[in-house]
């Protein structure tokens, strides 16, 4: 699994950014921070949603903590072939074929010989763009 160790900072944590809670894939949706009290430290309250399944989640994190990100492959694939809610794609690259899901919202979209763009989070492979139909 590639993941990145970043301590939790401003700079760190802004919406857009992915970040790993408890060992699933999120992206950062919103962030606040509040101000170290008398005795205790300054702390981030995020609120993500997981790449994979699309729920929400929030926690709270210390600024002296650290977070674990994932590294996201963005790679491209040509579909070889469709059936029903998964497709055979093959890796540009690579050569390799493997088998995807296909999201609900690109399913009109995916056909054989179409060009996509995927990415490989944590070892799942995600359909996310169509490059070009033919």
């Amino acid at each position: 699994m590639d993941i990145k160790r970043e301590e939790v900072s401003k700079s760190s944590i802004r919406e857009g950014k992915y970040i790993l809670i408890d060992d699933r894939p999120f992206e950062i949706v919103g962030a606040d921070w509040s101000a170290p009290g008398k005795h205790g430290h300054a702390k981030c309250r995020i609120t993500a949603m997981d790449l994979l399944t699309h729920n929400k989640k929030q926690v709270v994190y210390a600024a002296h903590d650290k977070i674990d990100c994932p590294v996201i492959d963005r790679k491209t694939a040509q579909i070889l072939s469709v059936q029903q809610t998964k497709a055979q794609a093959m890796n540009m690259e690579t050569y390799e074929t493997f088998e995807i899901e296909i999201p609900e919202n690109l399913k009109d979209q995916i056909k054989e010989g179409v060009d996509i763009v995927y990415w490989d989070i944590l070892g799942t492979k995600v359909i996310k763009q169509v490059r070009s139909t033919d």
